[in-house]
């Protein structure tokens, strides 16, 4: 039992230059592996290519950037000229807009003006043989008591309405406001002349709603020269005229 087993208690042999041949390999692997060192520089290259290729792209991007603010100046002083002249065109349709509205308010109140005095006139109108009979009582002299205030009144009236009256005798004969409703002859009388108002005429402002229709007289035939005769023999009489 004490007697030891053979073999284990005893190292196995190794040959002395094991240790120095596995020297040796691994001093050649550090060799070997010396050279490839630069490889991993190659392995690192593509790292550095890709920094070359990411400026250059930068390069590019500020290039176009720069174009593109170049292009974007260029095209908002574009659009500036459009709205100036947009601008421009809406003003100018905005005067002529404001001068058609003036002339159509004018013509507008023109209008009414028209319609107006049209209206007061045609109301004026129908008046007329009542302020003719009225005329007529005066002149015989039955415009008295209460009937002759209501007249004053309604002539008062008709008066401020813008209704004259016009037409007497002795004027000149006017076919524009006069109607000749009666001819004579007169020697009174150097021309046609109104000698007598039959019914007066009425205008508002310068229109005439009613002519005069009144009487004329006109001088008598040959009466101009018969003074000319007269006035011959008087310049023979007194021995012909005065010699220069």
């Amino acid at each position: 039992m004490t007697e030891e087993t053979a073999g284990f208690d005893k190292k196995p042999d190794v040959p002395a230059d094991v240790g120095e041949q596995a020297a040796a390999g691994q001093a050649a692997s550090d060799k070997e592996a010396a050279p490839g060192s630069p490889a991993a520089g190659d392995a690192q290259a593509p790292e550095s290519t890709e920094g070359d290729v990411s400026a250059q792209d930068m390069a590019e991007t500020e290039g176009a950037a720069q174009e593109q603010g170049e292009a974007s100046g260029k095209g908002t002083g574009d659009e500036l000229e459009a709205a100036r002249a947009a601008l421009n065109e809406r003003t100018q349709d905005l005067q002529r807009l404001q001068a058609e509205f003036q002339n159509y308010r004018r013509r507008v109140e023109r209008d009414r003006a028209a319609v107006k005095e049209i209206a007061v006139a045609n109301l004026l109108t129908e008046l007329l043989p009542v302020l003719d009979d009225i005329g007529r009582a005066r002149d015989h002299g039955e415009l008295v008591g209460g009937f002759k205030s209501v007249a004053e009144s309604l002539e008062t009236v008709v008066a401020k309405m813008g209704l004259m009256q016009f037409g007497k005798e002795g004027e000149p004969f006017d076919p524009t406001v006069h109607e000749a409703l009666m001819h004579s002859y007169s020697p009174d009388v150097t021309e046609t002349t109104c000698v007598q108002i039959l019914q007066p005429g009425y205008r508002i402002g310068e229109r005439t709603i009613r002519p005069a229709r009144v009487g004329v007289a006109e001088p008598q035939p040959g009466a101009k020269g018969e003074g000319a005769s007269e006035a011959q023999a008087a310049e023979e009489e007194n021995g012909g005229p005065d010699e220069g």
